[in-house]
């Protein structure tokens, strides 16, 4: 240090400018460094620098950021980071009063006798410090500095009675948190400021207060440390703090270093209590008003003179005693505690010898817990690290990129996020010591990153918890009387003042269901007023939207994108339904016109569309006669009658008519009559809605999924599995161009005398033997179960007999056999002649002769199972559970289960004793060629005979 280089106190009460004098004052250097005792106000002052100076002569320093360019000449930086012997101008020191702080007190200790400037020295602080550095320093110039604006006690106010620009103190974050949430339901909210938060969490907190987005701050007493906030009250919420070892009471300089934060320049403050906080005494309020505080008695002081000989040699020159009797040797701090722990580790400890060694471990054990789990786990960690460093000079890539990873998550609370954050810091320190991993402007920014988006994640979240910002830009707009201005996104949002008060859903405001009360009043004419424009520009776009933007659902809704925009409603004719538009009466006429316009262009052309075939033929002119007729009954029943319900037309109709109709598409099914191209999944979709509107339901069912060939039959409406293209059947409903292919198979089977079930029925059914069999009894068979020994094919018994060999599998094989053993060809057996066959005793299948041994290829005694399936008189009335019934009748035939016999019109569709069939032209009403005669002793087509000549 030059000899002429100065030495000043600057002492003084919060709101006397010392942090700006010492800038001013380091600017008018060359270089400078200032040591500031949070890593919060050294980025602000940091900042400001910047802002004076540029980016390019500027370094942040800390121990979780480091911003340090080529041509650096100020350096801002925490105390505990500020780097020594770069031979700088000028040193400040700011808050020296920390001296005596039991935690961090022996760093600013230490600056105050160590840290010097080449020609000034600057130590900022409370005047309780005077007499401390006058015997320490005296050399030392005093100056001291007086507040610029008053500040005045208050007493006692309730958080409800709380005024605008205040700041409310709690000394636990529960606490903060819990005078948050009051201030979110009375006042719209509050910013939450605490030591612990990021600087960038931190500074979009402030800012949300600086700009009056809140009138409210909530903080511990980390704002005591220079944040300039513009703050008006200062409130104590207790009067009681944990100092990290016990709760004790707050001295009346702390008080006075936390309320000096109210009235800022010019601008006089107060400050009082609220909550459970008792009041303040008379003598403690006026000392703070009037600053005066007994002075500092003592410092705390840790040796700075390190020796690195060894472990043992480290911690005893950490643990020796000051020299002086103001300073007061303090207490174990954590790096100590980590470095005890260590150093009784013995893979530590083998490793840990010489000075280079031992100067590494001291410096792991310097990294701080931010975690805060455990010393042991901390112990841990750092031992991990050391190892590493230790082996392999560096910490390995890949295990520091696994732990960042873990933590690089933006979800979660307020408490996750708040740990992530602290255990990010962590990794951020170690990627700011320099050779302690590979690439390390990679490791640093990827620190910074994470930490940027947990800090950003973790001010929405307080945010989102804390505050009601629509409840508080209402309440300020409300008392200035300005007119609130509302708007309408593309994505529909309606904001007010920037906060969402609802959505547009199509053409209905939806207002967000949280607001209540007068709140809500307004907030519901301010949208209205800005919706009426809104509402005709979205109409003509919804006007020309092409069809594939719009949709209809399987309840008849109609949707615009993901926006409901109308529904369908039954018309004069099922393929004709009506529309109607959901929009709000606010849009006007015009609006609602437009909207029911596009909507039904849109359901005609789909109807039209998708069921052309049908509409062809209502429209084919050369259709006469009973043709017509049929035509428009299939044009009635959207395209599936189930041929019992109009056997008699079916009969009725030539084989021309049958050929015309043909034509368009039309199948005559043994069961259905039916139009395969609106089996498909959308023309199904459509017309079970079209037919649920026509039927009046209130809730319509949907259609199967498709591609399924059976479906459990349960409990719908009559009617329902004809419109869905599928026949009930036993406990399972079969589609019925694939019933109509089994009808073809059947035909061919002895239905009188009984056959079993072929692959190819098992195949197209998609079923197993029992399902199959069930049915078949749904469509008038009798099935009957039985069990025989299980025939296994001849190569797999010769696989299992015991002691027998497999025989050549070829002629060549064979050959090549009798070579090899010496074989000789086997003669032919004559047959005995009839006296000898005579005295050949007979013998039934099962006897066998005593002592013969066992046929070594007999075949197993398995079992399987088989049905017998016959034509039955009717089909069962059983039927599915009663449940699975399409209208859920006990003993009421399914539907598609055949006509009974008699007078009376059937209900429920084709309830015939026998199945009505028209598959093929074998079961057409007309002379039957050779080619198509129907078998007479196929009860199945016998039946089909019947019904077609009882019909």
């Amino acid at each position: 240090m030059a000899d002429n280089a100065r030495i000043l106190a600057v002492l003084g009460p919060t709101n006397t400018g010392k942090t700006h004098f010492a800038i001013e004052r380091m600017l008018g250097y060359p270089t400078g460094v200032i040591g500031l005792p949070l890593r919060l106000l050294a980025r602000e002052v940091y900042d400001k620098i910047v802002r004076a100076r540029g980016p390019s002569v500027v370094a942040l320093v800390t121990g979780e950021e480091r911003i340090v360019p080529p041509r650096v000449k100020y350096w801002v930086c925490t105390v505990e980071a500020m780097p020594e012997g770069i031979g700088a101008d000028f040193v400040a020191v700011d808050e020296i009063q920390l001296c005596a702080d039991p935690e961090r007190g022996h760093v600013f200790t230490d600056r105050l006798l160590r840290m010097r400037g080449l020609r000034e020295t600057q130590f900022l602080g409370a005047g309780t410090m005077r007499s401390m550095i006058a015997q320490l320093i005296p050399e030392a110039e005093f100056v001291p500095r007086t507040r610029m604006s008053e500040l005045m006690y208050s007493g006692s106010k309730k958080i409800s009675k709380m005024p605008a620009r205040s700041a409310i103190v709690g000394f636990s974050v529960d606490n903060v948190y819990a005078i948050a949430e009051v201030l979110r339901r009375q006042k719209g909210g509050a910013a939450v400021v605490m030591g612990a938060l990021s600087p960038r969490t931190r500074n979009a907190q402030v800012e949300m207060y600086q700009n009056g987005d809140v009138d409210y701050l909530v903080a511990t007493d980390a704002i005591g440390m220079g944040l300039n906030l513009d703050i008006d009250h200062v409130a104590f919420s207790s009067l009681t703090k944990f100092d990290g070892r016990r709760m004790r009471q707050l001295m009346p300089n702390e008080l006075a270093q936390i309320a000096g934060r109210a009235g800022r320049g010019m601008s006089h403050g107060t400050f009082g209590v609220t909550g459970e906080a008792p009041e303040l005494t008379p003598d403690v309020a006026e000392a703070i008003m009037e600053h005066r505080f007994a002075p500092i008695g003592k410092l705390e002081w840790r040796n700075a003179a390190l020796q690195m000989g060894s472990t043992g040699a480290l911690i005893t020159s950490l643990e020796a005693k000051p020299d002086h009797d103001i300073l007061v040797r303090a207490r174990e701090a954590d790096d100590l505690t980590a470095l005890r722990t260590l150093s009784e580790i013995p893979d530590v400890r083998a490793r840990a010898m010489g000075g280079a060694a031992v100067k590494l471990l001291w410096d792991v054990c310097r990294i701080p817990d931010f975690r805060g789990i455990s010393q042991a786990e901390h112990a841990s960690l750092l031992e991990t690290i050391f190892c590493d460093l230790h082996e392999w000079g560096r910490i390995p890539d890949d295990w520091l990129a696994r732990q960042i990873k873990r933590i690089d998550r933006t979800d979660g609370d307020i408490d996750t996020l708040s740990k992530r954050l602290a255990y990010i810091r962590t990794w951020t320190y170690v990627a700011q010591r320099k050779g302690w991993v590979d690439d390390e402007t990679h490791w640093r920014e990827a620190t910074r990153a994470v930490e940027d988006r947990l800090s950003d994640a973790l001010h929405g979240a307080l945010t989102q918890r804390f505050v009601d910002r629509r409840t508080s830009v209402l309440l300020r707009r409300l008392k200035q009387k300005e007119a609130i201005v509302a708007e309408v996104n593309e994505n529909g949002e309606v904001t007010v003042e920037g906060e969402f008060v609802g959505r547009l859903d199509g053409f209905r405001f939806v207002q967000d269901k949280t607001a209540s009360g007068q709140e809500a009043k307004t907030l519901s004419q301010a949208s209205v007023s800005a919706l009426a424009p809104h509402f005709n520009l979205r109409a003509d776009r919804f006007y020309n939207a092409p069809d594939t933007e719009i949709d209809f659902t399987e309840q008849g809704g109609l949707m615009w994108g993901k926006d409901a925009v109308g529904k369908l409603v039954s018309g004069s004719d099922p393929l004709k339904p009506g529309v109607k538009a959901f929009v709000d009466e606010e849009a006007g006429p015009d609006v609602v016109q437009k909207v029911e316009r596009r909507l039904q262009h849109f359901i005609d052309r789909k109807v039209a569309t998708l069921f052309e075939p049908l509409l062809n033929i209502s429209r084919d002119e050369t259709l006469t006669g009973l043709a017509r007729g049929f035509g428009f009954r299939m044009v009635e029943t959207m395209g599936v009658i189930p041929r019992g319900d109009v056997a008699d037309e079916v009969k009725a109709l030539e084989q021309e008519s049958r050929g015309a109709l043909r034509k368009h598409g039309v199948r005559f099914g043994q069961f259905t009559i039916f139009m395969p191209l609106l089996l498909k999944p959308a023309p199904t979709r459509l017309r079970l809605v079209l037919w649920g509107l026509a039927n009046g339901m209130d809730e319509f069912p949907e259609a199967p999924p498709p591609g399924l060939v059976t479906v459990p039959a349960a409990k719908m409406p009559q009617g329902y599995y004809t419109m869905a293209g599928y026949r009930a059947a036993g406990a399972r409903a079969i589609r019925i161009d694939m019933l109509e292919r089994l009808a073809d198979m059947l035909r061919a089977e002895d239905s009188r005398g009984g056959f079993e079930a072929k692959a190819d029925m098992l195949s197209i059914t998609g079923m197993t033997l029992e399902q199959f069999a069930d049915l078949m009894e749904g469509l008038g068979y009798k099935a009957e179960r039985g069990e025989r020994a299980k025939i296994k094919p001849v190569d797999q018994i010769m696989e299992e007999a015991p002691g027998v060999e497999p025989e050549a599998e070829t002629v060549e094989d064979m050959v090549d056999q009798i070579e090899a053993e010496g074989l000789a060809p086997v003669a032919e057996t004559p047959e005995p002649d009839a006296e000898v066959a005579a005295d050949i005793p007979e013998m039934s299948e099962t006897e066998v002769e005593p002592g013969t041994p066992a046929d070594p290829i007999a075949p197993s005694a398995e079992t399987e199972v088989y049905y017998t399936f016959t034509w039955a008189s009717r089909p069962r009335r059983s039927g599915p559970p009663a449940g699975a019934r399409e209208g859920g009748g006990r003993g009421k035939p399914q539907e598609g289960r055949g006509k009974p016999r008699g007078k009376g019109k059937p209900k429920g569709g084709d309830r015939g004793g026998k199945p009505g069939g028209a598959g093929s032209k074998s079961f057409e009403a007309k002379p039957a060629s050779k080619k198509d005669k129907i078998d007479p002793d196929n009860p199945f087509a016998a039946a089909l005979m019947g019904f077609n000549k009882d019909k």
